[in-house]
């Protein structure tokens, strides 16, 4: 009954957030190539949509449309190239905390804490000021800044799971640490943090489209939702469509990742059973 309950329990936002993320998917993968190049003037500039441009053109005559998938292809990447390297990094550290010497693992969960004292987005721009705009340093930035929250995650569930039973009686029976960590702790870990990262990936979106918005994340003529909604917005009054789908689909991204993700934790996490 239990069970039941908890897999109803999932409710219509997350079903309407896989279905949207679906569609995402299909459109970031088919989209950029379906009708026109994002990247270049195919006609001219501000047309009305139509059948032959969906949603119009922009300022420079650039499909609305195609522009718009080209930026789902680069956000859903960035965000997964950097939540892939913040697991990695963050479990690595967590893990190292608590079942690692302790005169490596204090200095790790030094640097984690201390990694808290920056603002995120401000240290994403302090790394790509140093380092120079473009796709990779966006990526490493969002990534330096994403894995601390991981770590903190990881060290503070593999503490509890060093406590349980099933890895005291598998202590006692002569197990290794390096067998406890990925036979006991990791796999109880993974359901846990797939549900987190799905979260996580809405706010490295937004962290993405916040940095082009400022214009130093993904540079022209690649398309980013948030440098489409700072050039759409010095004409916002008189070409309000413009500034409209960006707004809506970043909008609808985040809301669907939050979706899913809340869900995901309801479904795989046990306290939620």
């Amino acid at each position: 009954m239990n069970r039941r309950r908890s897999g109803t329990g999932l409710g219509i936002p997350f079903w309407l957030g896989v279905i949207f993320l679906v569609f995402l998917l299909v459109f970031a993968v088919v989209g950029p190539g379906l009708r026109h190049d994002p990247l270049i003037a195919v006609a001219d500039k501000h047309l009305a949509p139509s059948a032959l441009y969906w949603l119009g053109t922009d300022e420079q005559g650039r499909d609305v449309f195609a522009r718009l998938a080209q930026g789902a292809r680069i956000s859903l990447m960035v965000g997964f190239i950097v939540q892939a390297i913040s697991l990695i990094v963050g479990t690595t550290v967590g893990i190292i905390g608590v079942f690692g010497p302790r005169w490596i693992g204090q200095p790790l969960l030094r640097l984690t804490d201390a990694m808290f004292a920056f603002p995120d987005i401000l240290l994403a721009i302090l790394i790509i000021g140093v380092w120079g705009m473009g796709m990779t340093p966006v990526i490493a930035a969002l990534a330096i800044t994403a894995w601390p929250a991981v770590a903190r995650l990881v060290k503070t569930q593999a503490a509890m799971l060093n406590e349980r039973e099933f890895v005291i009686a598998s202590k006692a029976l002569g197990a290794s640490t390096w067998w406890n960590v990925t036979r006991h702790v990791v796999p109880h870990l993974m359901p846990l943090l797939a549900a987190v990262a799905m979260v996580e990936v809405a706010g490295t979106i937004l962290g993405e489209s916040a940095l082009s918005f400022l214009g130093i994340g993904v540079q022209p003529p690649n398309p980013s939702w948030g440098s489409m909604i700072n050039s759409a917005r010095a004409e916002m009054n008189s070409h309000p469509m413009l500034l409209l789908w960006p707004c809506l689909i970043l909008s609808l991204t985040v809301f669907a990742l939050n979706f899913v993700g809340d869900g995901l934790r309801q479904r795989l996490d046990p306290r939620h059973r």
